[in-house]
């Protein structure tokens, strides 16, 4: 079953249209939407970085709290809504993310591999793998560790 985990957002209008978000739960995990609704989507992404960010750095998870504690300075007509995440989720998507990465090879090699119709990519990654002694069926598992 996966674990999911809800914190309440402070969702406060903004000088022009838009909301900004903050949780008082999570200092420093913010964001903003120029729509209530694309406010409410960005802080599901926020949330989900922030905890990731917080996971891979071994930082303590706060709990929720019971009793919300709104910063005095919000904004007049805020809204507190919950935001939920998946922490897993969101960690294998993180996790299993492609990434761009440089390498070098002979100006031959590479020739070779597009005339052949390699896809250089995949070959790094399959080698990587079996280098590394990990069955590509297994790699989801293994993400970024």
């Amino acid at each position: 079953m996966l674990k999911q985990v809800t914190y309440q957002g402070v969702f406060e209008p903004t000088d022009r249209s838009g909301f900004s978000v903050y949780f008082p739960d999570l200092p420093g995990c913010t964001s903003y939407g120029e729509t209530l609704a694309e406010a409410q989507r960005n802080a599901k992404d926020a949330l989900g970085l922030h905890i990731y960010g917080m996971e891979q750095d071994c930082d303590p998870i706060p709990e929720p709290s019971a009793v919300l504690k709104v910063d005095p300075e919000t904004a007049d007509g805020f809204l507190v809504c919950p935001v939920t995440i998946f922490p897993s989720i969101v960690r294998d998507e993180l996790d299993n993310r492609r990434v761009k990465t440089n390498v070098t090879i002979p100006a031959w090699v590479r020739e070779l591999a597009l005339e052949k119709g390699l896809n250089c990519s995949k070959l790094l990654e399959a080698a990587i793998l079996d280098m590394a002694g990990i069955s590509p069926l297994n790699r989801s598992t293994q993400g970024g560790q």
